[in-house]
């Protein structure tokens, strides 16, 4: 076949390129070649210009950067597959129709946007519909309230803001929409906030996500009453939070009833593919208007958004910007063409299908799992899986597993709830660092508060999320959820524990995922704030440095960077064996420990000062002493030299030395008696963390001894602290020519026979009679 020669050199060109750029085994050499290469530096261009092999490198360092911290770009470009190329290429081929002439560029144009609505209206079921296809997925929406404006108010065209000022146009949103919705329509429209209707949800009834539809009438009711005119409702099959579809049948009726529009949005849409669909999405079909963000659901590239609407006037679907008389508009869906054509019916509906397969099975394993809560609108087919942990206080041990992942019902207020948002944050953050290809993100509901959200329309087509990620998903939750209901349980402990110790403050944050944050407070007279303020810094930091240093599998650090206190001890969480009371002793023996320590080195310092003056005033004293008793001739150079050959003066040597363990100055004559400086007064001792529990071989600090573990016993326990007992009252070994009295354990005569041995260890092995009579007279006498 004949072949447009531009259209295979562009096919050419965009395969070679692709490969470029997503190539990410380069070699060492090549990046250090590169890190310092003339071209990655900014500068005025290049007057011969560059070839594309030089640019598309150039475009390749940029995209995937020469950080670690850059690799989640490259993996999402590595999983574009073909099927993102032929969205790339339309692009491409965009750009290349648009150099056709008119009439040629007309009739692509035509047929691309046709083909491209008949199947989407085929595919997601919206019959007699027609197609916009744009960039941002909100300008479907603005360009539908454009449209039933017009539609709405006849001399809007001429009249233009003076026609809405009869009546004030009224546009319903659900409270549950996504945030910024509502202003970014008015901003657009140039409508006042007071022209959009929030909607609540259900609070009694139903879902807790669902437009509350009688609350809505009412309100509809009186803003005609009042002289309004309800314009628009957007309502959403599955919302952007939790996924629950509002409901739209009765929706409909009550638009049809006071003349409003329904569009619809969200991403239970997709399901319209389906071979099954519920009846509540099913409804959908029946709107005027709804969006698609196919994008995102089948992992397509930079294709874009498409609202399918049913209107019969063409003149007002143009004057609203819903269609162009441009034919180079219409090529927006030339990206999206290829793309449908590449992957068919069967490669669409497969994909969706695979999505849903991963929700179900997410589902029914969190099912099975204690402490997890589920808020879920229809388990047989939502796409869409929000969890969170919660730990019930009431028969949490008789509660079966079918009422542990019942779903949220019941909100919880007050600390409880800042405490439970806190720990979800930091498990769906763990949950999305171990397993990133779950897609797994932590979303903040108005009624459950913080939880973990799992919907793999809009993730698992980019990361490429297969039934074995969900695994290990359900693997790493398993494990997280045992630190998670022995931090919680023993929080309230921590806490007591901390507020009944001398020299620590428990500091309460509520915003911290751990055990709790504490304090160790300085104790000093002094009135200068920032004195005392520097010195607590100091000590707990240099707390926090020894808790570091010690074998424990806790985790102590300064706390978030933004919005912790400062000068606190900040624990993480912790496993059920942790000894809560060893642990909060260890932190104040440690603190009260550096404070002494502290102390110590000021008045040392001091007293080093105060001893430096008195050995001055001393050392004066000294030298007026010795003038006095050599006498004044001896003081002259010639006649004291003559008078010291004749009668030598005998003066024995006064010396000082400064005891820095007593703190005061002491003669040197012992020195030079003894010829050895001597010990001087014992020094105080060291301050210690006694309070630390003796520990066994290979356990961690903090850890309780579990009766009948495998690591050791009660009995090896008993023994080897008995073991220690022992060694700690025998007696130290005695040097040759020492003597020692009769233990209690052992005989006299096998007493004496020890002694013998010790006092010469040679004639235990010699053929040497023992010693005699008169040397064991000796000893016994002494005994």
């Amino acid at each position: 076949k004949m072949v447009d020669p531009t259209l295979a050199e562009m096919g050419k060109n965009l395969n070679e390129a692709m490969k470029m750029l997503e190539d990410n085994q380069r070699k060492v050499e090549e990046e250090n070649e590169k890190k310092y290469a003339r071209k990655d530096i900014p500068g005025p261009l290049q007057g011969s210009g560059q070839d594309m092999v030089s640019i598309l490198q150039l475009v390749q360092n940029l995209m995937h950067g020469e950080d670690e911290e850059e690799t989640s770009q490259s993996y999402r470009l590595q999983n574009v597959g073909e099927q993102g190329h032929m969205a790339l290429l339309g692009h491409s081929l965009a750009a290349y129709i648009s150099v056709l002439d008119r009439e040629r560029l007309r009739k692509l144009t035509t047929r691309i946007l046709s083909d491209t609505t008949l199947w989407l209206c085929r595919l997601f079921r919206y019959e007699n519909g027609s197609a916009y296809y744009h960039e941002d997925d909100r300008e479907g929406l603005l360009k539908i309230c454009r449209l039933v404006i017009h539609t709405r108010y006849e001399d809007y065209t001429l009249e233009g803001f003076n026609v809405l000022c009869t009546k004030q146009p009224v546009i319903y949103i659900s409270a549950a929409a996504r945030t910024g919705l509502g202003q970014a329509l008015c901003n657009q429209l140039g409508l006042p906030l007071s022209c959009m209707c929030r909607v609540p949800c259900n609070t009694m009834f139903g879902s807790q996500h669902q437009m509350d539809v009688a609350l809505l009438d009412r309100v509809i009711k009186d803003d005609v009453e009042s002289g309004k005119l309800p314009l628009l409702l957007v309502a959403n099959a599955g919302t952007p939070g939790a996924g629950h579809t509002d409901k739209l049948g009765r929706l409909k009726e009550l638009c049809e009833q006071h003349n409003m529009w329904l569009h619809v949005e969200g991403v239970n849409l997709a399901t319209l593919a389906l071979g099954y669909v519920s009846s509540s999405v099913l409804a959908a079909t029946k709107c005027d208007s709804m969006t698609l963000t196919l994008g995102s659901w089948l992992g397509l590239p930079a294709v874009p958004a498409v609202t399918l609407y049913r209107h019969e006037d063409p003149s007002l679907s143009l004057a609203a910007g819903l269609t162009s008389s441009q034919p180079v508009e219409k090529l927006r869906a030339l990206p999206l063409w290829l793309s449908l054509q590449y992957l068919g019916h069967d490669g669409i509906v497969e994909r969706i299908k695979h999505a849903s397969q991963l929700s179900q099975r997410l589902l029914e394993n969190l099912k099975n799992l204690d402490f997890i809560k589920t808020s879920v609108e229809d388990e047989l087919s939502s796409p869409v899986v929000v969890f969170k942990f919660f730990q019930e206080y009431s028969n949490r041990d008789q509660t079966s597993h079918a009422a542990q992942a019942s779903t949220i019902q019941h909100p919880i207020i007050g600390n409880d709830r800042h405490i439970y948002d806190t720990f979800n944050q930091w498990l769906g953050e763990q949950l999305a660092q171990l397993v990133p290809a779950s897609g797994v993100d932590v979303v903040e509901l108005e009624d459950e508060g913080t939880c973990v959200r799992f919907s793999p329309l809009m993730t698992s087509a980019v990361l490429g999320t297969e039934i074995q990620d969900i695994d290990q998903l359900v693997d790493c939750l398993k494990m997280k959820i045992p630190v998670l209901t022995s931090t919680l349980q023993l929080r309230e402990e921590f806490e007591q524990e901390v507020r009944r110790t001398v020299g620590l403050l428990y500091i309460e944050d509520l915003g911290w995922p751990g055990l709790g944050v504490v304090r160790y407070n300085y104790h000093s007279d002094e009135k200068n704030d920032d004195k005392q303020e520097k010195e607590l810094e100091k000590i707990n930091t240099e707390l926090l440095k020894k808790l570091n240093e010690l074998e424990s599998d806790l985790t102590f650090s300064l706390g978030p960077e933004f919005g912790g206190q400062k000068n606190c001890v900040y624990i993480g969480m912790v496993t059920e064996d942790l000894d809560v009371s060893e642990l909060v002793e260890t932190i104040a023996a440690t603190g009260r420990e550096i404070e002494e320590n502290s102390r110590l080195l000021e008045n040392m310092t001091e007293v080093v000062r105060k001893g430096i003056q008195e050995a001055q005033l001393q050392l004066q004293k000294a030298n007026e002493e010795r003038l006095l008793e050599e006498g004044l001739l001896r003081q002259i150079p010639v006649v004291g030299s003559v008078l010291n050959w004749f009668s030598p003066f005998q003066a024995s040597p006064k010396g000082r030395t400064f005891n820095l363990t007593a703190g005061s100055l002491e003669s040197t004559e012992s020195m030079y008696v003894s010829k050895a400086q001597g010990t001087g007064t014992t020094p105080p001792p060291t301050p210690t963390s006694s309070l630390a529990k003796q520990r066994l071989p290979g356990q961690k600090a903090f850890k309780r001894s579990l009766r009948n573990s495998d690591g050791f016993s009660e009995t090896s326990s008993i023994s080897h602290c008995d073991d220690l007992e022992r060694m700690d009252q025998r007696p130290p070994a005695l040097s040759p020519g020492q003597e020692q009295g009769p233990l209690e354990t052992e005989k006299p005569e096998e007493q004496k026979e020890v002694v013998q041995a010790q006092t010469n260890p040679e004639d235990v092995h010699s053929d040497k009679p023992p010693p005699d009579c008169a040397r064991g007279e000796e000893q016994a006498s002494d005994r």
